[in-house]
């Protein structure tokens, strides 16, 4: 099936069932694609299916059968969903979520069956230190070195003391306790604002009022460019600079927001204009078969469905009937991740490095420029609570 087809498809439904074969390996996808925050979903599933279609409809050889469906941000969703697939559709990996509220509820389960979860994004806290599993995998981050990055970011630029927020939520905390973790300077104010919220008037005057040398926000999605639209409508862009994470700068967030942004650092994993081979090929082929450039969260899903082939291939397409091989073959992690070194801790999260950004303007787009890395093969705090 080609993909624009496939993608066609899964347009027209929030429930896709891509098939390629009566005998694939069944891969169900619960993610958030409808909502502010949708498109985050939608950049994982097209890294995840792109990464299908470079192997000719196969990952690692194997003929595989993607089932993918909208959790709507709904943690109740993402438990139907995951009973379905599980149930019904008799998935052996459950991957996709975004979001840390759906994470608890949707990884439990597929534990509980005896499946693997293998997660493109959310990474929350408890998953990584007292209850790791062996058959839990994060391909993407710990939810707290996303921030602790930033952190380390903005002790380098000097900032004495910063206004933190984040959504109230299992990743929300996470982000706050990672940039405070690394930010040797003081916290001004803490504030932690609603899942989804649109309106930030009330935290903005409290920062004004606070007057603060930085603020750092994680504000994913929908919620970020809000946030910066009306920071920047409030005067403040120019008196109190920001220092961000990822997901409060991503390329969609660029484009909405426009000039405000110019100047603004930032800190990630992966960005654009990463010279090594697997993501100038990444980048090349995203732009071309989707007419837009890939986010974090597209090369997230690519990586994963390449991690995810390097065990097929490694196992011959067994993964419940071959747990233990399955499982040492995604322990390896044997294959060349867009965003460079790659390898898995013993819980089972990435060691990998970070790097410094820079919001510029390029032939009158705004993108991200890399300047340097951060903190080089850097692993999350709560491994030594994992007792795998």
């Amino acid at each position: 099936m080609k993909l624009k087809t496939l993608l066609a498809a899964t347009a027209l439904s929030a429930l896709a069932s891509v098939s390629f074969a009566q005998d694939a390996v069944k891969i169900g996808m619960i993610t958030t694609l409808s909502g502010p925050a949708g498109y985050l979903g939608t950049d994982v599933r097209d890294g995840f299916l792109l990464a299908i279609e470079e192997e000719g409809g196969t990952l690692g050889g194997v003929p595989v059968e993607v089932i993918v469906e909208d959790d709507g941000l709904k943690p109740e969703n993402g438990r139907a969903i995951a009973e379905r697939f599980l149930e019904r559709d008799e998935v052996e990996i459950m991957t996709g979520v975004i979001f840390s509220n759906i994470a608890p509820v949707v990884a439990p389960l597929t534990l509980r069956a005896g499946r693997f979860y293998i997660s493109p994004n959310s990474g929350p806290s408890q998953f990584a230190g007292k209850a790791c599993h062996e058959n839990y995998f994060v391909a993407s981050w710990q939810n707290d070195t996303l921030h602790e990055s930033a952190g380390i970011a903005a002790s380098n630029l000097g900032y004495k003391n910063a206004y933190i927020l984040a959504p109230n939520y299992q990743a929300g905390k996470d982000a706050l306790a990672g940039f405070k973790r690394f930010f040797t300077g003081d916290i001004v104010e803490e504030t932690y604002t609603q899942l989804g919220q649109t309106d930030y008037a009330a935290e903005i005057a409290k920062i004004r009022a606070a007057q603060p040398e930085m603020v750092f926000q994680f504000l994913p999605g929908g919620m970020g460019i809000n946030f910066m639209k009306q920071y920047d409508q409030a005067g403040l862009r120019d008196e109190i600079p920001l220092v961000l994470a990822a997901p409060s700068a991503d390329i969609n967030i660029l484009r909405a927001v426009g000039a405000s942004m110019l100047g603004v650092q930032n800190t990630s994993h992966w960005n654009h204009d990463l010279d090594n081979p697997a993501n100038i090929a990444f980048v090349a082929s995203f732009e071309e078969t989707y007419g837009r450039s890939p986010t974090v969260y597209a090369s997230q899903g690519y990586d994963t469905a390449r991690l995810i082939s390097s065990a097929l291939r490694a196992t011959g397409g067994a993964v419940t009937a071959d747990m233990d091989g399955f499982r040492a073959a995604l322990r390896a992690a044997d294959f060349e991740a867009v965003r460079g070194p790659f390898a898995f801790n013993t819980n089972n999260h990435p060691i990998q490095n970070w790097y410094s950004r820079e919001v510029v303007e390029i032939d009158g787009e705004f993108r991200n420029r890399t300047t340097g890395i951060i903190v080089e093969n850097h692993a999350d705090a709560y491994v030594g609570e994992c007792k795998m």
